[in-house]
């Protein structure tokens, strides 16, 4: 099991697990995405988790991220998501309320508007190194449904 499910069971936010324990959000948020092993983490910081958790450490050890053996890279791979630009964010929302109006079946005449332009912030991050080449396939597979080939 994952430290996300682990929370998610109890109904803890990962806010909630940082104000209990006084380690960082961000840090909580690396370990569920699986941009950090718990394993990296200092003892401390996984004595702190456990103590506010109610679990022992060698507990916390055991919560890993499920990893793909081929890459070795975590399998959830909601953490291309982390730290995108404001203008990469606005471009996403407005292409996830696109599809799900077509999706359902409605009418909606500027979906080509924002496909577009979702495209183009993508290609302009990418280009400009705000993300990855990783992170602009991911973003592309996944919201313009564009398939690597």
């Amino acid at each position: 099991m994952d430290l996300q499910t682990y929370l998610d069971q109890r109904n803890i936010t990962k806010y909630r697990l940082s104000k209990m324990s006084g380690v960082p959000k961000t840090t909580i948020m690396d370990i569920c995405s699986g941009k950090s092993a718990i394993e990296n983490c200092s003892a401390h910081t996984v004595q702190r988790l456990a103590i506010a958790l109610g679990c022992t450490m060698e507990e916390m050890m055991g919560f890993t991220v499920p990893y793909d053996d081929d890459t070795g890279l975590p399998k959830n791979k909601a953490y291309l998501e982390c730290g995108l630009p404001p203008f990469l964010q606005d471009s996403i929302k407005a292409m996830k309320q696109a599809w799900k109006k077509l999706d359902s079946g409605e009418e909606y005449l500027h979906w080509d508007c924002d496909y577009c332009e979702l495209q183009t912030d993508i290609n302009n991050a990418e280009v400009n190194q705000v993300i990855s080449p990783e992170q602009a396939w991911y973003l592309r597979e996944k919201y313009l449904r564009i398939e690597r080939g």
